[in-house]
């Protein structure tokens, strides 16, 4: 028995979203895919129709990288970064400190794919792999050549100041405010070497701290200063946790959000991340995860653990669409640039995305694979859960709220993917109904399915 709490409240939900970065600089000037991630439209692709995933956040990725010498110097290149990895940046030449002598027509697709999020309603975050290459000590956007700290001294305020530039612009020029602005993308991890296959750099938790100040700073100076400073985007919980104790309290002061990566998986102390991230009055974002798994099965139960345990207000996926089928919800191909298959992911992601809506509370159970949300306005209960093992019958039990009828003859819809394949994707249902306060469902082995409940009151 799956027993639905409506007492243990953790909040409204901000959303879901994703990064933009190299699919958005492939993609980012189709108007299909912008659908099929920021809307909740059907939306017709490759001779089927997706159910849009109605996406909320765009975490836009502020470039490392220019082709253009300055005073005989020039951007040092990975020689295992593909082209498509590589983000145009908007400051190319450091001589230039007036932003309005800045390459503004730098980096058009993704700016096209920001553009087109925010029309359709999404919300807006800056952040950054690395630094202008200019600002790097090797001059090499992909990292340092032993993984070490790699911003130079006397760009940290450069940096800071690149940073808050382009979210007035974007705010000014583009009609799109940022609401948060995070500075760092792993930034404790010691992989961003100068043979990546991708922007990085390590910046060591006192080289943040004062770049946060310098972009507090520079924030007010451009009339910024209520967007929220975010920080620090590390891979894992544990390591966010290290990075957050290594903060004095005037650093902490200026972050107003937590971001953290899920690459931790099933593993890491997320309930001492909530605990001590929460307990200092900050927001909690899992602002980046994704698995090598394009059933979806893996993505859908460390969700389940993060909304258990790490319970953050907003969960972000890293690439929507990749070259690797395993991390891809639309695969493409890395040589052609063509979008491919739609992986069984996708689907997946769209059983919570679609129902468990911004603005919802989210509610605990007492069974690790599920979850629950609640709309008091539309009295409308939501049920997420996967079954990882055999087939069998999960029974919810909806007893503790005040009332749980399902409206009209107590029916409950469900929607429902196969993640093994060969079944339902995403498919409706309407054919059962409450007996009392609970409902029986039957899940296929890898099925997750999700509930809607009408009439639900507190």
């Amino acid at each position: 028995m799956v027993r639905v709490e409506p007492g243990t409240d953790n909040g409204p939900w901000d959303g879901w979203g994703t990064s933009l970065a190299w699919w958005a600089n492939v993609f980012g000037e189709r108007d299909d895919f912008a659908d099929a991630f920021f809307t909740l439209d059907d939306v017709p692709y490759g001779g089927r129709t997706l159910p849009g995933l109605g996406m909320n956040i765009a975490r836009y990725n502020l470039g490392a990288c220019s082709w253009n010498s300055v005073d005989g110097e020039s951007m040092v290149e990975s020689p295992n970064i593909p082209r498509f990895k590589q983000i145009e940046g908007f400051w190319q030449d450091w001589r230039d400190t007036d932003p309005a002598g800045w390459n503004w027509s730098a980096d058009a697709a993704q700016r096209g794919a920001l553009l087109r999020a925010h029309r359709r309603g999404a919300q807006a975050e800056l952040f950054s792999n690395s630094p202008m290459w200019w600002m790097c000590s090797n001059h090499n956007p992909s990292g340092a050549a032993d993984g070490g700290n790699n911003l130079q001294s006397w760009n940290q305020r450069q940096f800071a100041t690149y940073l808050a530039e382009t979210a007035r612009r974007s705010r000014d020029d583009w009609g799109v405010p940022f609401v948060s602005v995070e500075p760092f993308n792993e930034p404790s991890s010691d992989w961003w070497k100068a043979d990546g296959k991708q922007e990085g750099c390590h910046i060591d938790s006192g080289v943040q701290a004062v770049v946060l100040g310098h972009l507090a700073d520079e924030m007010g100076r451009v009339g910024l200063s209520g967007t929220t400073l975010a920080a620090s985007d590390e891979t894992s919980y544990d390591l966010a946790r290290t990075t957050w104790a290594a903060f004095g309290a005037d650093t902490r002061a200026l972050v107003g959000r937590v971001n953290v990566h899920g690459y931790q998986g099933s593993g890491g102390r997320r309930d001492l991340l909530h605990d001590e991230v929460t307990g200092a009055g900050k927001a909690l974002w899992n602002s980046e995860t994704g698995q090598n798994d394009a059933t979806g099965l893996s993505m859908a139960t460390n969700l389940f653990l993060d909304f258990r345990w790490l319970r953050p207000s907003a969960w972000c996926y890293w690439q929507v669409m990749d070259p690797s089928p395993g991390w891809a919800l639309i695969a493409y191909d890395p040589d052609t640039l063509q979008a491919g298959a739609v992986q069984t992911k996708y689907y997946v992601l769209a059983q919570f995305t679609r129902h468990i809506r911004p603005g919802m509370h989210i509610l605990g159970t007492n069974a690790g694979d599920s979850i629950a949300a609640y709309d008091p306005e539309a009295r409308r209960l939501v049920i997420v859960a996967v079954n990882a093992g055999d087939a069998q019958t999960l029974t919810f039990d909806l007893s503790r709220f005040g009332r749980a009828d399902g409206g009209e003859g107590g029916l409950v819809t469900r929607w429902s993917t196969h993640t093994s394949g060969g079944g339902d994707l995403y498919t409706r249902r309407a054919d059962l109904r409450l007996t009392g306060t609970s409902v029986a469902v039957p899940f296929a082995a890898g099925q997750i399915q999700t509930l809607e409940i009408e009439n639900v009151t507190e």
